[in-house]
């Protein structure tokens, strides 16, 4: 299947829709379009929402790059979004089993629908820990959230980060957990592993350095080594277990 086809295939999901967790077995993942998250003014904060466990033990809600505006919705009744190929929302598949479940939404900084989002959350998951998990520049999001969720949440991971954000950024400010995760040989220009690198060394954040798989197009687009092309299930299972080490 060549790129082209594969974004075009991932651009879509379907309501109920299995898929292979090794986790748990042969239970099956659920996808749903969750509108329930609401602004003080009324207006919906919508979220596709994947779990295999109806009582996952952890929520990760995911933050694309680019744009960061997947605009989840339903078409013909089947929950549509955009940027199906983004390293985020196609690789969310690997997080999805009977502890995890995942909660993709449009990035953004703004805290008014963060909040929404985690009152929401919590009325579902009143005893889940949540992670909040931003790729490319949706990790400009993450980290200028970084103080607001720091007595909210369980922790930020900031994968694949914009340079000029994660270069000083000092996770011994916050009192929730941070990771950073990197392609050694991610080569975008814009989000060079020196500087996640530098932020590790410099004050001591955890960093994650991944290595392997293969790179395809722009190295900034979500086929290279920036979006850990070939080596997605290994990504989100180091993640997965750096979450779990902090229960």
């Amino acid at each position: 299947m060549t790129a082209l086809r594969e974004r075009m295939r991932r651009n879509v999901g379907w309501l109920l829709w299995a898929i292979a967790l090794p986790a748990c077995g042969i239970c099956a993942a659920a996808e749903e379009l969750i509108t329930t998250a609401k602004l003080a003014g009324g207006d919906a904060v919508p979220y596709v929402l994947n779990y295999g466990n109806p009582q996952p033990k952890f929520i990760t809600i995911l933050f694309p790059g680019g744009n960061g505006q997947m605009n989840p919705h339903l078409e013909n009744d089947k929950v549509a979004y955009d940027f199906g190929g983004n390293f985020l929302i196609r690789g969310r598949e690997f997080i999805v089993d009977d502890e995890f479940a995942t909660v993709a939404t449009n990035t953004t900084w703004s805290e008014p629908r963060v909040q929404a989002l985690l009152d929401d959350l919590k009325a579902r998951y009143p005893g889940a820990q949540v992670y909040l998990v931003g790729t490319s520049r949706g990790t400009i999001a993450t980290v200028k959230l970084a103080a607001f969720l720091a007595d909210k949440i369980a922790g930020v991971i900031h994968t694949s980060s914009m340079s000029s954000s994660i270069y000083s950024f000092d996770a011994k400010e916050y009192q929730n957990r941070q990771l950073i995760v990197h392609h050694r040989n991610d080569q975008c220009r814009l989000t060079r592993y020196n500087a996640a690198e530098r932020a590790h060394e410099a004050h001591g954040t955890e960093l994650i350095t991944m290595e392997g798989g293969f790179s395809e197009g722009d190295p900034c687009e979500a086929y290279s080594h920036h979006g850990y092309r070939g080596i997605e299930r290994e990504t989100m299972a180091a993640i997965k277990q750096w979450i779990r080490r902090g229960r």
